[in-house]
């Protein structure tokens, strides 16, 4: 194979020539073409069509040259001889891949029956200096295909239709909320105190103010706000940065819906999620049934069953699980029992840990990461989500839910609480003693009234995982975080 230094040099040496030529390498616009796709699906023996695309393939049989072009709908094949471009085949043959062109031409079916554009005119878009991986073997450095996703979106059609359909699912959940009465607000993106969730925030500065701020961590406590003031349906997708570890199912900067229903409560909360999510993969997916593999050929990698999201879903109670997974006495142990029996379980934990949080830890580990299909797990300690309503029959639990698909958290629900002298407690104990942490304008707004309410929570990044089979997060985001190399 010729060193890359050799044709990258054979690129720009065409490239002067043509200017020479008086051909414009990177010519302007070319309004009217059709995508790819809209050719295919109009197709008509004879109709005159308006092409344009990168050129990905190409096979020069004499004075005949089939080739394909690509665009972000799909591919479509192409056909030029001498007869049809006359002057310009001398030029169509000197093309490379990788070079955008726009053509005009009629439509046939070859003896094969792939529908085709005969062309009659031809022009250059855009030269390609760089030579595109083979589309056979594409980016084998996994770490390259999302330092340059580029051309992992050029090579990659798995790529290419796993984020296609992710914009697809955002838009899809946009309208549903819309047409539900749901209103879409922006809060913001730089906090002075960084609330809503429990989690480590970025910070950053603000030179006019002399003001240390905060990327957002959720946007809860800001769409909280706007139920006090009256809206009474509310929704955001946001951008949330957590200043924490890098995983598979984890990245810093991520995606999420949020959405507050005043005079509703988890149940309601749980119900209109679970109608989003089938609607969703119903429209995009065109399935109930996602995120399943056949096994592999050699037969060394077993099949992975789909999921299944045919509603209803089952609603459980978090202890009834808990004691499942662990034993039916676990919570008449004693603490140093339970952490005893962890070990007999297999579960690790720290000691740094309090009591609940073990038994968290053996939730997330014998009962989360072993569900597959979707698992509404409802009445959760209070200790671990203090910004939920108390239940009213105990009120060592709060109403809320998690839903759990594919061994993962992708949305908590909420009956909110809007009691402000218990939210103060809660907040107070969870910020321990900085104080100064303490989001007293939020306090201050549930004074004027806040009407009871129902919340939720979506990671956008895991629902697209899981509709579209990802295994990892940096696979649903177009561009993920990624340490500069050097």
């Amino acid at each position: 194979m010729e060193d890359e230094s050799e044709l990258l040099a054979l690129r720009r040496a065409r490239l002067e020539t043509w200017r020479a030529q008086g051909i414009d390498p990177f010519g302007g616009a070319f309004p009217g073409a059709e995508t790819c796709r809209q050719v295919v699906e109009n197709f008509a023996e004879g109709r005159a069509v308006r092409i344009a695309g990168r050129l990905i393939s190409k096979r020069e049989m004499g004075k005949n040259v089939f080739a394909h072009i690509q665009d972000e709908s799909g591919k479509l094949q192409v056909y030029a001889q001498v007869q049809g471009l006359g002057d310009k085949f001398a030029f169509w043959k000197q093309l490379d891949l990788g070079d955008f062109i726009g053509g005009e031409g009629t439509l046939f079916i070859t003896k094969t029956g792939e529908k085709t554009v005969r062309l009659s005119d031809l022009r250059i878009l855009s030269k390609s200096l760089r030579p595109l991986p083979s589309q056979w073997y594409g980016l084998a450095d996994v770490e390259q295909r999302y330092r340059q996703r580029y051309i992992d979106l050029i090579v990659s059609d798995d790529s290419r239709r796993v984020l296609l359909q992710r914009s697809r699912i955002v838009a899809e959940v946009r309208r549903y909320f819309e047409q539900h009465g749901f209103l879409e607000v922006e809060t913001p993106m730089m906090q002075t105190l960084a609330g809503g969730a429990a989690a480590r925030p970025f910070t950053t500065r603000h030179n006019a103010l002399g003001l240390d701020l905060y990327l957002r961590i959720a946007p809860e406590l800001y769409l909280k706000r706007l139920l006090v003031g009256g809206f009474t349906k509310v929704f955001e997708i946001n951008r949330n940065f957590r200043n924490e570890g890098i995983s598979r199912r984890h990245n810093p900067e991520f995606t999420m819906l949020e959405a507050y229903w005043a005079y509703a409560d988890f149940e309601a909360m749980a119900q209109l999620l679970e109608n989003l999510i089938v609607a969703v993969a119903q429209s995009v997916i065109g399935s109930l049934q996602v995120g399943g593999k056949p096994a592999s050929e050699d037969g060394t990698v077993p099949a992975v069953p789909p999921m299944d999201l045919t509603p209803p879903w089952p609603r459980r109670k978090y202890r009834e699980l808990v004691a499942e997974a662990a034993g039916a006495d676990w919570f008449s142990l004693t603490p140093e029992a339970r952490r005893e029996r962890c070990g007999q379980l297999g579960v690790e934990i720290s000691p740094a840990m309090e009591d609940f949080e073990v038994t968290n830890q053996v939730f997330e580990k014998l009962v989360e990461a072993k569900s597959r299909n979707p698992l509404f797990v409802t009445h959760l300690p209070a200790e671990l989500v203090p910004l939920a309503r108390q239940n009213q029959a105990d009120p060592t639990v709060v109403d809320v839910y998690e839903l759990i698909i594919g061994g993962q958290e992708i949305s908590p629900g909420y009956s909110e609480l809007n009691d402000p002298v218990v939210q103060r407690q809660r907040l107070e104990a969870q910020v321990g003693e900085e104080k100064q942490n303490l989001d007293e304008d939020f306090l201050t707004a549930l004074e004027y009234g806040m009407p009871p309410a129902g919340g939720i929570g979506l990671g956008i990044d895991r629902l697209v995982m899981i509709l579209t089979g990802a295994e990892s997060v940096r696979d649903v985001i177009l561009f993920p975080l990624l340490k500069p190399k050097g």
